[in-house]
């Protein structure tokens, strides 16, 4: 994989990044952020170099998903910027390596954009292939941020097949296509659930809307997640399914949607040819 995009002057510090993508949701309680770790470890999985943003100010949940004991504090690799935490081979940063996880953050929106860009700045990243950006729900000050002002090489949308959580999504999709940031596809989380006495399946949450998203937005379905205990319960002991059940359906899930986004990620590189100057 080679560099899509480069940053701006404002980023210089980042250009060892070669992609930086987003995880995006329209609203909370989708999964998101157990998707981006899973996500993050099966890009690992294919060798590649990765690194992971915690976004969501107000409430960070990467540390507990990829173990990092609390109050465990960044090291200073410099004068005003971090060496990110490595777990799982990730590299991370997040605001619940900076403050105590119990306390609220209280801030405008002002505030938690110019946090966003510090973490995201003033982090010694070094050479990654992907960085993956947690994002926050919503499309708000941070979305803006990232849009304007991060050389952003795609977003992934979650969402599950329920049609609230399909309307937010959409809302989601319509502003990355706005700001120009290519949406490399769609996971839908949730999809169904079997019964681990009976082995029923069900479709709790409704069926068919990551699919219909996708195609109404001309992108990929990436990939449909079952609701499964296993996935909450990995996730809260600091072990994503990808590596806690390297050989289980959930991490050859993660693993498929994975492949996929990095063959979308070198597509895109493919179609936009060389840059061309005359002086």
């Amino acid at each position: 994989m080679t560099a899509r995009r480069r940053p701006s002057q404002e980023f210089q510090d980042m250009e060892g990044i070669k992609h930086i993508v987003a995880v995006a949701s329209g609203k909370g309680g989708v999964g998101k952020s157990t998707v981006t770790a899973n996500l993050a470890l099966a890009l690992a999985a294919e060798g590649l170099k990765v690194g992971l943003l915690d976004a969501d100010i107000y409430g960070p949940s990467q540390a507990q998903m990829f173990g990092v004991p609390t109050g465990q504090r960044p090291e200073m690799a410099g004068e005003q910027v971090f060496s990110p935490i490595e777990a799982h081979g990730i590299k991370t940063m997040s605001m619940a390596y900076l403050v105590d996880v119990k306390d609220p953050m209280v801030w405008r929106g002002p505030m938690v954009a110019g946090a966003f860009q510090q973490l995201l700045n003033q982090t010694a990243w070094g050479e990654l292939d992907v960085l993956l950006i947690d994002m926050p729900p919503g499309t708000g000050d941070i979305q803006l941020t990232l849009s304007q002002k991060v050389p952003v090489s795609g977003a992934v949308i979650v969402t599950t097949p329920q049609d609230i959580a399909l309307l937010d999504a959409q809302k989601g999709i319509e502003m990355f296509r706005k700001v120009k940031v290519p949406v490399l596809g769609v996971v839908e989380n949730m999809s169904t659930h079997t019964c681990s006495q009976c082995g029923h399946s069900e479709a709790v949450f409704g069926a068919g809307g990551g699919e219909r998203i996708a195609e109404e937005y001309q992108t990929r379905l990436l990939g449909q997640l079952p609701l499964t205990l296993s996935i909450r319960e990995n996730a809260d002991g600091g072990r994503p399914s990808v590596i806690a059940e390297p050989q289980g359906e959930v991490a050859k899930c993660f693993l498929s949607i994975a492949r996929q986004v990095i063959e979308t990620l070198d597509t895109a590189e493919a179609d936009e040819g060389p840059s061309i100057s005359f002086s």
